[in-house]
């Protein structure tokens, strides 16, 4: 009777002791940091290092905070661009919690940091968008309009159409800040907001960038008009140096006709000068079997075959048949 008298004092001495060790004891992981606080307000300074820690037992309440990077997702907004367009920009964040004490004092929780991440990244993104053109937030750099430059220079060592470059360069609007320095202007905005609740923003991405759906298939039927007006430009200029081509062919066959006719002519008559001294060497050297051949060729020119002459006796053109 007297041993189970002693054992219950001992039995609830050591569930309090495991009670208050429990109490003042917690660890922390690598991923986290804490904050005690007595009675609501911080004690001490903010415990980042990981392992087991202490804490006087039921006045004060340890606050576990991330340590690791943290996504922000915002909603898409629509804003105007300094050109007048109206978008819709959805935009992301990733973000760290560096300060743990101005945190607790500040914003307290994850979800109260996103509220103003909310407002602050909202506000510096609509600012910075709308003071830019679309191609700005589109684009991060001239590389496109560089590279059709490149090609248009390579094109030019095969006699590119004059007017096709300015006419295709002209169109695409050069890019003077681009998308990624756009990050990097929202992000020194609102790094200055997010500084006095002990947040660190690390980026911001302009996520996805969108027409309004009214809009939208009017800004597509504009772009086709544009490519078409494009293409017809280019061919109107291609047919002009089709026809500057084909005029300078036609010169230069004519050119060439002329050339070959006069060296023909002058060939011809080369021939027909030395048949002539041919000829009139024949006649010299045998005058009579000179005329006996060209009679003879006469007959062959002058009587078709299968025909029938009717002619005198005395006709000069039979007077070689009647001396045979």
């Amino acid at each position: 009777m007297r041993n189970g008298v002693l054992a219950a004092p001992i039995l609830l001495g050591i569930l309090a002791l495991f009670f208050v060790v429990n109490a003042s004891v917690y660890t922390l992981p690598e991923w986290q940091q804490a904050v005690i606080t007595q009675f609501g307000r911080p004690v001490g300074s903010a415990v980042t290092k990981a392992g087991m820690h202490f804490k006087l037992p039921l006045i004060q309440k340890v606050h576990r905070l991330d340590k690791r990077i943290l996504n922000w997702d915002g909603d898409p907004n629509q804003i105007p661009t300094k050109d007048k367009k109206y978008i819709w920009v959805d935009t992301t964040a990733r973000w760290r919690i560096v300060d743990p004490l101005l945190f607790i004092q500040t914003v307290q929780t994850e979800a109260g940091a996103e509220r103003r991440l909310n407002g602050i990244l909202d506000s510096a993104t609509r600012d910075t968008i709308s003071n830019h053109n679309l191609v700005e937030a589109v684009r991060n750099s001239n590389a496109l309009l560089d590279k059709i430059k490149t090609k248009l220079e390579v094109q030019k060592k095969g006699e590119i159409l004059p007017g096709a470059e300015e006419e295709v360069t002209g169109e695409i609007e050069p890019v003077s800040v681009g998308r990624e320095e756009l990050s990097n202007i929202i992000i020194q905005k609102a790094k200055r907001g997010l500084k006095e609740f002990g947040v660190d923003l690390i980026d911001v991405q302009l996520r996805r960038i969108a027409y309004e759906a009214s809009v939208e298939a009017k800004v597509y039927e504009r772009m086709i008009s544009e490519r078409q007006r494009i293409a017809q430009k280019i061919r109107s200029v291609g047919l002009g140096e089709q026809a500057k081509i084909q005029g300078k062919i036609n010169k230069d066959l004519q050119g060439i006709e002329s050339e070959a006719y006069r060296k023909a002519q002058a060939i011809k008559g080369e021939a027909e000068g030395r048949a002539i001294r041919i000829y009139a060497q024949a006649m010299n050297t045998d005058p009579e079997f000179y005329e006996f051949i060209r009679t003879l060729e006469a007959y062959k020119k002058g009587i078709p075959q299968d025909s029938t002459l009717i002619l005198s006796t005395d006709s000069k053109f039979l007077e070689l048949l009647r001396k045979k």
